[in-house]
């Protein structure tokens, strides 16, 4: 048997649901794209994983031949309904950029100890367009959402690559789009248009992007603040957000399937809620965000913030209380957005809340944020 041959079995084995190979070879036209859009994308251009420079491997890696795709079917089993519309289903399924030791973590270790041991040298820190990977490998499509899709399976996958200095057996590239033809569900269906042409995406203007990488310190200039007119169609999306997956045709038969419960999150979903979100405890974030929402954000304020202003969309009265005690939260950013979400509620009793807080708060963003609360009551 090839080598290629016992790589993709092993993968299959190891429970991957497609395996590509493909070369080394530089990814020139997703470089194309990332310098023609420009704003859009300057933040993954001065990332510091150098994503730019992960476009042509055998920079990085001269001895570079061979880059094997792997796709992880994440959505084998449901996901609670209490968790839907506010926690992704990739975050959910805990399978994307797992640490090691976690068992979707130590399934990708365990491919490369395989690799490695037969005899191939291994890419290290190359930071990979896995999109255009596999399609290149010839194990998924586009969509014109911007997943990628795996037949038989839809767009909900986890890709992961690993590249090598080994010539493989190449796989026919599919670098075509598998939508039905003429459909824009997935474009009509953007709260917030940041899918603006078929295969195009504004990522400043999606709500997973809002939701997980508006941080103070990350480059291309982002910061904490998330613009009203976004907050306002984030909903209760706190962590990711599947609107353009859930009604892609695409996806139909996956989404009405009868699928096996995960334990996990159904305990999770029993003891989850945006309130507990927003005024959290340790225990909390560390057994009931952490475990699924370790991607991206690591300060708990965030995760505060995301549910402020989901509990503010809910519009809900009943949550005034809540965010009356986020007011008193030692992190400004938390009482900004909870201000926020009072004067989006709205009420008498917001507004009581808001005039006393106003006159107690001392950080400037926090009075500015209560006196257009206000205004808006």
């Amino acid at each position: 048997m090839s080598l290629t041959k016992k790589i993709k079995e092993f993968a299959l084995d190891l429970g991957y649901s497609r395996v590509g190979i493909t070369t080394a070879d530089r990814f020139s036209d997703h470089v194309a794209i990332l310098q023609d859009r420009g704003p859009m994308y300057d933040f993954l251009v001065q990332d510091p994983r150098r994503p730019v420079e992960g476009c042509e491997p055998q920079k990085l890696m001269p001895s570079a031949k061979s880059i094997i795709s792997l796709v992880w079917d994440y959505s084998q089993k449901a996901f609670p309904e209490a968790l839907l519309g506010k926690v992704g289903r990739v975050y959910q399924a805990r399978s994307y950029n797992a640490p090691s030791h976690r068992i979707n973590g130590s399934r990708y270790q365990l491919m490369l100890d395989f690799v490695k041991k037969a005899g191939c040298q291994v890419g290290q820190g190359i930071f990979l367009p896995e999109r255009w990977v596999a399609a290149r490998a010839g194990v998924t499509t586009y969509g014109r959402n911007n997943f990628a899709y795996a037949d038989g399976i839809g767009s909900f996958i986890v890709l992961s690559s690993i590249v090598v200095d080994t010539e493989l057996e190449y796989d026919t590239p599919t670098l075509e789009t598998g939508c039905p033809e003429g459909c824009r569900a997935c474009i009509k269906a953007c709260p917030t248009q940041a899918i603006y042409e078929p295969q195009k995406l504004n990522p400043r203007r999606c709500i997973a992007f809002n939701a997980w990488f508006t941080q103070d310190g990350k480059p291309a200039g982002l910061s904490s603040h998330i613009p009203p007119e976004i907050r306002e169609k984030m909903g209760t999306h706190v962590h990711g957000c599947d609107i353009c997956q859930e009604v892609c045709p695409r996806n139909r038969e996956r989404l009405q399937a009868k699928l096996p419960d995960d334990e996990f999150l159904v305990r999770v979903s029993q003891d989850f809620s945006l309130t507990k979100m927003l005024n959290m405890t340790d225990e909390f974030y560390e057994t009931r965000v952490q475990p699924l929402m370790y991607n991206y954000i690591k300060e708990p304020k965030y995760f505060q913030r995301n549910a402020a202003i989901a509990l503010g969309n809910l519009g809900d009265p009943a949550f005034i209380p809540d965010l009356e005690l986020a007011m008193n939260d030692p992190e400004k950013l938390v009482r900004e957005y909870a201000a926020w979400a009072l004067g989006r509620i709205g009420g008498n009793l917001a507004k009581q809340v808001l005039e006393t807080k106003r006159s107690l708060e001392t950080c400037g963003n926090v009075k500015k944020e209560i006196e257009a609360a206000l205004l808006a009551l």
